[in-house]
């Protein structure tokens, strides 16, 4: 990631994360060979390598913030309820990305603000760098076309349908060093769905 400002802390190592939702491997399987089609006929490198998920949250931060952040997302994961996720067809974010559209955004909503109300804080490297909640959930087949890629795929992607649906049981957390490419997973955070005086009673029993 290019670019970051503000007051920065010299020597302290600073990672890009990413918290995601992942489908499963048969669902993932089908998704791929879409992204795959589509740069088949428009040559978008990111349809190429990037792999699909559903993003909840991005942000930079120092890597010694990492273990408290884990922690929280722990925490947070133990009392949350399984999330049934459908997937139908294509949307699009003039004039840049191309999309597989959510249906069921509420609960991935719910989610998104629940993470951003209990670890924001944790994620905040400083007043220019803050953490990004998607709060339009979408799974990206392409993004950063340039203008033909985007006019000529959506023409097609418009009319084309897809289905979809998986239950997410588990959020990852994926980091790589400001200014790489490839992501690795550090974290998964099971969807427990525990009440808050069991979660607390493990937490401090």
């Amino acid at each position: 990631m290019k670019g970051i400002t503000g007051n920065l802390l010299p020597g302290y190592r600073i990672y890009e994360y990413l918290l995601a939702l992942n489908p499963h491997e048969e669902l993932r399987n089908k998704i791929l060979d879409v992204k795959k089609d589509f740069y088949d006929k428009y040559k978008a490198d990111t349809a190429h390598w990037g792999k699909p998920h559903i993003t909840l949250v991005n942000y930079l931060q120092y890597e010694m913030m990492e273990e408290r952040t884990v922690n929280r997302l722990h925490q947070l994961a133990m009392g949350y309820p399984p999330v049934k996720i459908e997937l139908k067809d294509y949307g699009s974010f003039p004039s840049h990305t191309i999309y597989i559209n959510i249906t069921s955004k509420v609960p991935i909503q719910n989610l998104v603000k629940q993470i951003r109300a209990e670890a924001q804080r944790l994620m905040k490297l400083n007043d220019d760098n803050k953490p990004h909640f998607i709060m339009e959930p979408h799974l990206t087949i392409a993004r950063r076309l340039q203008p033909w890629q985007y006019e000529q795929g959506w023409l097609e992607y418009s009319h084309k349908h897809f289905t979809g649906r998986f239950i997410a049981d588990a959020m990852l957390l994926l980091r790589r060093p400001a200014g790489e490419m490839k992501y690795q997973v550090l974290q998964r955070f099971e969807f427990q769905n525990l009440p808050v005086g069991t979660k607390q009673g493990e937490l401090f029993g």
